[in-house]
């Protein structure tokens, strides 16, 4: 099937749709601003692809200074072994005979590191990496709030010993994601909580130190934490992963990274003085957070989606003024799922199209 993408070159406003805009200059930056901090702050970088799913990304986070990336499932990080990214960590856990095959064929490529947070699958990675002659990387997740996986600082203790005995395992430490409070709006009860949150997993990595067990991975940190997190003595790399594009939800939050991606739709219909529709729908852009915020015409804003159209209500001469075939640029409220819907992004520089970059890691949930 043909995708009929675009020359480099093409004007933005020539460009077919709904389709995802990248500002190249503007992600570039944010990727060089992360590193930068992270490294004022003695941390490692090890950027989270769930959001961007492209190894063209990766490499560049990885180029600017990032020691490998994380994935959130097997079928991310296929995708990343499979373009040359040799060091990856799955934040989740991988069950099933199935999954774990695939991990381990992943470990024969690359430096794979997997969470856990149950006995019973540590054993099953431990048989499938010994049969094959092969090593996992394995960090035990420890719940420091989001209270949805993860075990207490007791349970870390019983698991790194499990691992550190186990065949084909090597122990490497611990991770947190203080999820549930990334995206707090008060910096101060964001502050406090991720403090708290970081409490609890460094607790667990000193409780596993007493125990004569090495740690020597901590990972954490979502892009809203990042500065937070980051300063806290012992965590020693960061998994975030938003700051690159940010999102119409991020924007709410902070501004410490500059938004980089929107989507282009175009009105194909205009039967109402103070409505257009556009070509954008679910199909292309996610609601999961709320309606996108329109970018330009100013004066324009979401009413609502169906599967392949967008109202879109107009208010003020210039948005009134807007005539089928016209270009709506909007800001999605949440980039991660909205970029799941797409092939490829539209990387702009100085209004034009530098590249049509693919998205090979979209869909890959299992």
């Amino acid at each position: 099937m043909t995708d009929y993408l675009p020359l480099p070159g093409t004007p933005v406003e020539e460009l077919d749709t709904p389709c995802i805009i990248v500002d190249l200059d503007i992600a570039e930056a944010n990727i060089a601003k992360l590193q930068t901090a992270a490294n004022e702050m003695g941390v490692d970088v090890r950027p989270h692809s769930k959001t961007h799913k492209s190894p063209y990304w990766a490499r560049k986070q990885i180029a600017a200074g990032a020691i490998g990336i994380c994935c959130a499932k097997v079928g991310e990080a296929e995708v990343m072994v499979e373009a040359g990214v040799t060091d990856v960590m799955i934040t989740n856990q991988v069950i099933g005979t199935l999954k774990i095959a695939r991990l381990v064929a992943l470990a024969r490529a690359a430096k794979m590191i997997v969470a856990v947070d149950d006995s019973s699958n540590v054993d099953d990675l431990s048989r499938a990496a010994s049969d094959a002659g092969a090593e996992l990387g394995v960090i035990v997740e420890i719940n420091v709030g989001q209270d949805r996986c993860g075990v207490d600082g007791k349970g870390a203790v019983d698991l790194a010993k499990q691992i550190a005995a186990a065949p084909g395992l090597r122990f490497d430490g611990l991770m947190g994601y203080e999820g549930h409070i990334v995206a707090e709006r008060d910096y101060e009860t964001r502050k406090t909580e991720a403090e708290k949150a970081m409490a609890i997993l460094t607790g667990a990595a000193a409780q596993i130190h007493d125990a004569g067990i090495e740690v020597r991975v901590v990972s954490a940190a979502g892009t809203g934490t990042y500065a937070i997190t980051g300063r806290v003595d012992g965590v020693t790399e960061l998994q975030c992963g938003s700051y690159i594009f940010m999102d119409g939800d991020y924007v709410e939050v902070f501004d410490d990274f500059t938004p980089a991606l929107s989507v282009l739709s175009t009105v194909v219909s205009r039967q109402r003085e103070d409505v257009a529709v556009t070509d954008l729908g679910l199909k292309s852009i996610s609601v999961d957070r709320g309606l996108a915020d329109v970018l330009s015409p100013s004066g324009a804003s979401v009413m609502g989606h169906s599967e392949e159209h967008t109202r879109i209500e107009l208010k003020g001469e210039e948005a009134r003024s807007l005539k089928v075939g016209d270009k709506v640029r909007v800001r999605p409220k949440h980039g991660d799922t909205t970029i799941n819907l797409h092939d490829y992004y539209f990387g702009v520089r100085n209004g034009k199209l530098e590249a049509a970059i693919p998205i090979p890691g979209r869909g890959k949930f299992r």
